[in-house]
């Protein structure tokens, strides 16, 4: 199974498992993942929701030959549905990260209320090298988060950054050991499962108040852009290019 979930305590975890591909999530991983931050929040007996992946990756990205063979042409497809159920959940939802995250790995901790990383965490925001634009609502939320400048140089340039610089500009909440941070976030969570339920529903839906439609709305903005230049001859460069493990050559389009 490419995605794990479980529910004990009060906490519900899901775990992205496609080691061997270091979480390059696919079509059918974000269904598994939307279903079960669905099914969550759902639950009377979930009170706090739990992303990870290993010690050593949280997640790759899309993978880009599941991406190209089966883009989202629609708004049901399975990584929208993911999206959107992000910013709707309305119990706390922490994400441990460790190792590389990149894109969606990246832009899913906009939405997290509590954000452990590892010491090895690396982030990447390379939606412009890769000819598409931003999404999970991350062109409102990361200017929100760290302003504008800082925002655009993640979001243009598209460099590689650390946890000790996500710390600093608010993407996340602690860094700690690698081998720790699963076990620290867990351990959050089942802190929150023993507060009252309705106190923690109400305070995220006041923090939250105002922000959620409008990311929805980004949202929708930002996949019809994408849907739009997925097929794109400067995506299908960059794509290339990476699939082919070379340099992608841009200079031929304007």
């Amino acid at each position: 199974m490419d995605v794990l979930t479980r529910v004990e305590d009060g906490v519900a975890t899901i775990a992205m498992n496609r080691l061997a591909k270091k979480n390059a999530l696919t079509a059918p991983m974000y269904q598994a993942m939307a279903d079960a931050l669905r099914a969550s929040d759902a639950d009377p007996a979930v009170r706090c929701t739990v992303i990870h992946g290993t010690a050593e990756v949280f997640a790759a990205g899309n993978d880009l030959d599941d991406f190209l063979n089966h883009p989202p042409s629609s708004e049901d497809a399975p990584v929208f549905q993911f999206l959107r159920a992000l910013p709707t959940s309305t119990k706390p939802l922490i994400a441990a990260v460790a190792g590389p995250a990149v894109g969606v790995g990246t832009t899913m901790l906009l939405h997290c209320d509590l954000v452990y990383a590892g010491d090895n965490a690396r982030f990447a925001l390379p939606f412009a090298q890769l000819g598409i634009c931003p999404e999970a609502g991350s062109s409102l939320l990361l200017p929100m988060l760290v302003g504008h400048q800082r925002a655009a140089e993640k979001l243009m340039l598209g460099e590689p950054f650390g946890a000790d610089e996500a710390r600093e500009i608010g993407l996340v909440t602690a860094v700690l050991p690698a081998a720790q941070v699963i076990d620290h976030a867990l351990a959050q969570a089942r802190k929150l499962a023993r507060m009252p339920a309705s106190a923690l529903r109400v305070t995220k839906r006041l923090l939250k108040q105002g922000i959620a439609e409008r990311t929805l709305e980004r949202m929708r903005d930002e996949a019809v852009e994408l849907r739009a230049m997925l097929g794109s001859p400067e995506a299908r460069e960059a794509f290339s290019a990476f699939l082919e493990k070379r340099k992608p050559d841009f200079s031929k389009f304007s």
